[in-house]
């Protein structure tokens, strides 16, 4: 009797899964679905605390659209095509997840994180996947000194888009999506309560506030890290001080970008929590900007006489248009920021915001513009140049030996004797001894 050998289904299945998963087209479109999912969990499903969807609706798609279409057309592109897919989709995924790393190892993973995770090995097969495919298609039936010259000029150009491109657009992803995930410990040497702020786009903020003694008040900006010495000073001549966790940093809500775009939203609600407090004078509050924090202090004052007068550290510009305005700066410099300043747009869904010396003249209120000896090389011709244009009350300080917002620790008398005497000039108005 002849017996008829019959395929078993389920090991007929299991060789259709393997040999589908040994494919180069099943492998790149399974890996770029991983990242998809990351992008569209970030900015769509499980967007921060405070945000919708509809915050993130250009950038995200602007990131979602090409993934998906990666995957629809992968099987029908060449294979050079398929491996610059692969690439740029690799080096996205990569990208994408570090946001998730950072949380997890700082506070634990939540929300979108889990999927950020899996963004990482999933871009770091397309990057092989990639390097493969590139590999096996290479050219090997030309003539030797076109296929090695060509493969110089592909050499210099990866480093080209590497140092203007690649690295501008990590960067901006970095500052668009992570910030200081915890709230550190109070050192302010004088009583305070932890408080609330709401923004007029309806964020919750949290910080702290010292108590006035004298009437008055100053912001201490950004964040409740390194605010706390400005505060310490501040609050030991009586002055009330207000620290806060800007959106998206500590317990805020928010999409963080610290670059401070829009961020001139959180002072604004600082000042009219101040405007509130019995013991506060509405028409003596000021504020203390560090580094990003001085550029956001400007368009707020620029914005609202309420800050009746800022001290500004160690600010320089947001954007390429501040490096424009400003002027000085090699167009090296230029394309990479600008580059660099397309892409935060990108990843903050956001436009750039206008330079800051033509806001300059309009602020209303006394301003005191402090920079480094030492500090980043953009800052004096920033700070001088932003002197010039103010028409109020304006002082300006150059602090011997200091590096960037370091004016405190290298001359800490001469700096207490001069921001506590500026502000005692323009909202107690005290005479200096």
């Amino acid at each position: 009797m002849t017996t008829i050998a019959r395929p078993d289904p389920a090991r007929s299945i299991a060789a259709r899964i393997a040999a589908g998963a040994r494919s180069e087209v099943v492998v790149a479109r399974t890996a770029l679905g991983v990242v998809a999912l990351h992008i569209a969990d970030d900015n769509f499903l499980q967007p921060n605390a405070g945000v919708s969807a509809a915050d993130h609706l250009a950038g995200g798609l602007l990131l979602l659209a090409p993934l998906l279409a990666a995957i629809v057309f992968y099987p029908r592109l060449r294979a050079g095509a398929r491996a610059t897919v692969a690439l740029l989709g690799g080096y996205l995924g990569v990208v994408a997840g570090t946001e998730a790393v950072y949380y997890t190892v700082e506070v634990g993973p939540s929300g979108d994180d889990f999927t950020g995770l899996l963004s990482i090995p999933a871009g770091l097969v397309l990057v092989g996947l990639g390097i493969v495919t590139l590999w096996r298609s290479r050219r090997r039936n030309d003539r030797l000194w076109w296929r090695y010259g060509r493969r110089l000029l592909l050499a210099v150009l990866t480093l080209v888009l590497v140092a203007f491109v690649f690295f501008p657009f990590v960067f901006s992803y970095v500052i668009t999506h992570v910030a200081r995930a915890h709230v550190p410990a109070p050192d302010l040497g004088a009583p305070y309560e932890d408080v609330e702020l709401e923004t007029s786009d309806g964020l919750l903020l949290k910080g702290w506030y010292i108590e006035s003694q004298n009437g008055a008040a100053v912001i201490s900006f950004p964040g409740r890290a390194g605010s706390q010495s400005r505060a310490r000073m501040l609050a030991d001549h009586g002055y009330g001080v207000l620290l806060f966790d800007r959106r998206g940093e500590g317990e805020s809500e928010g999409d963080p970008n610290l670059l401070g775009w829009e961020g001139e939203r959180d002072i604004h609600a600082a000042v009219g929590f101040l405007q509130s407090r019995p013991d506060v004078d509405p028409g003596k509050i000021g504020g203390v900007g560090l580094s990003v924090g001085g550029e956001m202090m400007i368009v707020a004052a620029a914005e609202s006489g309420a800050l009746k007068a800022i001290m500004i550290e160690g600010a320089s510009g947001r954007s390429v248009r501040d490096d424009w305005a400003n002027g000085g700066a090699r167009w090296d410099v230029l394309v990479g920021r600008a580059i660099f300043t397309a892409a935060s747009a990108l990843n903050s869904s956001d436009l750039p915001p206008s330079d800051l010396k033509s806001l300059v003249p309009t602020i209303p209120g006394s301003v005191l513009f402090v920079y480094g000896e030492r500090g980043q090389p953009e800052e004096r011709p920033a700070n001088e140049g932003w002197y010039e244009q103010a028409r109020g009350h304006k002082e300006i300080w150059e602090v011997p030996g200091s590096k960037h917002m370091a004016g405190i620790e290298a001359q800490p008398q001469e700096y207490e004797r001069r921001v506590v005497g500026f502000f005692d000039r323009t909202l107690l108005a005290v005479p200096e001894s």
